[in-house]
């Protein structure tokens, strides 16, 4: 055992070391003088070398809470030899009840000290029975040992009642800091949808509306209102969205577009020039609100990289209604040769906000390049049964 520096190092707390050193030095006291007034002339030792020794003893107690066994062994053979330290031998007791990493161990070191207490002469010089000096030594080793090990039992109580509730904070404050990193994740996906797609389109229509102010003036009034109207209904999600921002509202724009949605966007792009059909398979029924929405934002997406890196590329817009499912493909054929680019920047994100929508709804989502060197966006949505 290394006992190096751990007077400095071995105590939890400034008080502690004051109790212990206050303990050590009081039982030094009150052992030497009790052993000094007359018990220790009962014993085969002179009455002053008892109550050194008793005096010596006492000392031990300041390593008695990280070194419950080593110290009650030590006092239990040297108390017992020199038959002194009554006080320090009370202490000892409670100290390995409270503090000995083991019970078992605590309780054969202090059965182990009855035994010795009976076999060796009294302290008296015999004048009391066996019986007594029984009940005495049960007494003696018995209650500090047990009040000990309460006092230990409840204080590693507290310990895990302070460590369960540390842990509970520690979990509680991940589990904000995930709440708040998902939240913040779905408002920059609303605030993509919101502003990159309408205003990817919005941009696409004003080259259109340039390209066919002087030619065509109606067209480009008709081209200007679409404008508008984008610009408005973009700035009315946007105001949504910041709402959720300032305020702290529990959802976000709760639209629910639905089919007729869809159909607007694929009439907006159509109106900016692109070619784009749409075939719905199947009977219309409503929707539930959140699949809904995924269909317009997976056509809405779609569209708008068709705009961004397809012009001019004739598009296919497909919705089939199953009975337990919703399955959405828009599909692209290659550029054609000599297509204007519209050098619209790109994030790439919006595919992945996508993947994470309809993934969060218990669908299969799928992106790439298609045989025919044009792009496909494939999704399947499924309906839940009630």
């Amino acid at each position: 055992m290394d006992f190096r520096g751990w007077w400095t190092t071995s105590w939890s707390s400034r008080r502690s070391r004051v109790l212990d050193a206050s303990l050590a030095a009081g039982a030094s006291v009150l052992d030497a003088a009790i052993m000094w007034a007359g018990t220790a002339k009962s014993y085969w030792l002179p009455g002053y070398a008892v109550a050194l020794v008793s005096a010596l003893l006492a000392f031990t107690l300041v390593a008695r809470r990280h070194y419950p066994v080593h110290v009650a062994l030590v006092s239990l053979v040297v108390g017992s030899a020199a038959g002194g330290g009554p006080i320090t031998g009370v202490i000892v007791l409670y100290s390995l009840g409270a503090y000995a990493a083991s019970r078992w161990t605590a309780i054969t070191i202090a059965a182990t000290s009855y035994a010795v207490f009976l076999i060796l002469p009294s302290p008296n010089g015999g004048n009391s029975s066996f019986a007594a000096n029984a009940t005495f030594g049960l007494l003696f080793s018995s209650f500090p040992l047990i009040l000990g090990m309460y006092m230990g039992a409840r204080k590693q109580l507290l310990a895990s009642l302070q460590e369960r509730t540390s842990r509970l904070e520690r979990e509680q404050h991940l589990l904000a800091e995930r709440a708040r990193a998902e939240e913040r994740t779905r408002i920059a996906r609303e605030m993509h949808d919101v502003v990159a797609n309408r205003v990817s389109v919005m941009v696409v229509h004003a080259g259109a509306l340039r390209a066919v102010a002087a030619r065509d003036p109606d067209r480009a009034a008709q081209t200007a209102t679409v404008i508008g109207d984008m610009g408005r209904q973009a700035l009315e999600e946007l105001r949504q969205v910041i709402g959720v921002l300032r305020q702290g509202e529990g959802e976000l724009p709760s639209a629910d577009p639905g089919l007729d949605g869809v159909r607007d966007l694929v009439g907006q792009s159509g109106a900016a020039g692109l070619l784009v059909d749409l075939v719905v398979y199947g009977e219309e029924r409503p929707m539930p609100s959140a699949i809904s929405r995924t269909v317009y934002r997976i056509v809405q997406e779609a569209l708008t990289n068709v705009h961004k890196h397809a012009g001019g590329a004739s598009t296919r817009v497909d919705v089939r209604l199953p009975p337990d499912a919703v399955e959405v493909s828009v599909v692209n054929r290659a550029v054609p040769e000599g297509a204007a680019e519209h050098g619209l920047p790109s994030g790439g994100n919006g595919l992945v906000g996508l993947r994470e929508r309809v993934v969060a709804l218990g669908g299969h989502f799928e992106a790439g390049p298609s045989r025919d060197g044009g792009f496909a966006v494939r999704a399947r949505l499924p309906v839940p049964a009630s």
